[in-house]
């Protein structure tokens, strides 16, 4: 494949204030129909650049590829977000009209797998799973075609990728966290596949529909399989839908970028996307946390943070894991205090700035964590 063979479109997913169409890049790349097809998406979050780059690495290496899947690859899916600034910082994490975050605006109708589940308990696989994928997008469809005056622009960003995606088998949203260690977020029926990102830390998660676009891309499929279940058969999950956290925010690393996107291809060539691909997962030990217990720490006082703990490092119960200076009481108290988590765990992410609030989330930790 040459990079000839890449299209791209621009899709309209809204309007500006001064009339001009709110457009979003989307990259096009078409296998032989015999593999899975897959959908890739960055910068839903405005200062999560990472991903973008990540993307032109992945371009990069797919061009030189022979495909089974089809491939749809959207850097900047969000073109207000990442144009969201507040001086030398992107904000983008939060609509700043209605103060929703931009990943909880995606949309689950849990009925739809009952009714498929009744409608087709009788079907072949290959029937079933037309019948759900199609009734997805019918009902996306709906949405955005529905009263002009019934969605907000941040759900209207939204339903427009997540009609893409539901078109998709693979469905991969690239993230980064504040300052933060590499981690996935991976459905619990999938976690046998984490195994083949170069990704130390897993973050297993529910059947539960939160807003983000994971969730929408894979509980839509669980449901169906556990709705099969009562008319007497079995359906493995046919989607698989990860959240990749690829570190910290407001920076882009072209060499770590190029590493992702062999992450990336590592599990796509296990997936069976590419015809003769050699890439392979890196040998490491990986960790798992269940959703459950990946714990938020917020300061217990305000103050000046001097983040002690170790990203990605295992820490102990009771060990140091940061400062908070507090000059305003030096004469009356002591004015530096040493903070200490209560539970052995591994520190995932802390928050960006050290001038923090009290009740301000510091850091988030795996705890009660396990060997996958």
């Amino acid at each position: 494949m040459s990079k000839d063979l890449i299209s791209q479109e621009n899709i309209v997913v809204g309007e500006i204030a001064n009339g001009l169409p709110l457009t979003i890049p989307v990259y096009r790349l078409k296998g032989d129909g015999s593999g899975p097809s897959v959908y890739i998406q960055a910068n839903m979050h405005g200062a999560e650049v990472q991903g973008n780059a990540v993307i032109y690495q992945l371009l990069e290496q797919l061009k030189t590829l022979k495909l089974r899947g089809d491939i749809t690859l959207v850097p900047y899916a969000n073109p207000i977000g990442c144009n969201q600034k507040s001086g030398e910082f992107t904000l983008g994490r939060f609509d700043p009209i209605t103060g929703t975050n931009w990943n909880r605006m995606y949309r689950f109708n849990n009925a739809l797998p009952a009714q498929i589940a009744e409608q087709h308990a009788s079907s072949n696989e290959d029937t079933i799973r037309s019948a759900l994928k199609d009734a997805l997008v019918a009902d996306i469809t709906a949405q955005l075609n529905g009263p002009d005056y019934s969605l907000t622009t941040g759900k209207r960003i939204a339903l427009n990728l997540q009609k893409l995606a539901h078109q998709a088998d693979i469905v991969l949203d690239l993230h980064t966290g504040p300052i933060s260690s590499q981690h996935l977020y991976c459905p619990e029926y999938a976690k046998n596949s984490a195994q083949y990102f170069n990704i130390e830390h897993v973050l297993l998660i529910p059947n539960d529909f939160g807003g983000a676009m994971d969730e929408a891309s894979f509980c839509p499929w669980w449901s169906l399989s556990e709705e099969l279940t009562k008319y007497g058969r079995e359906l493995s999950v046919q989607v698989e839908a990860f959240t990749v956290e690829l570190g910290s925010q407001e920076k882009i690393d072209l060499s770590a970028a190029l590493e992702d996107a062999h992450s990336i291809l590592s599990y796509l060539t296990h997936k069976g996307v590419f015809v003769d691909a050699a890439y392979q997962p890196k040998a490491m030990t990986r960790y798992g946390c269940m959703l459950d217990d990946y714990i938020a720490y917020y300061a217990p006082m305000g103050g000046m943070v001097e983040y002690l703990a170790p990203l990605g490092g295992h820490i102990k119960a009771g060990k140091p894991i940061a400062h908070i200076l507090r000059m305003e009481r030096y004469l009356c108290e002591q004015p530096l205090q040493t903070l200490s988590f209560d539970k052995d765990a591994i520190a995932i992410l802390h928050f960006a700035s050290a001038s923090v609030n009290q009740g301000t989330e510091l850091y988030k930790f795996f705890t009660n964590v396990f060997e996958l």
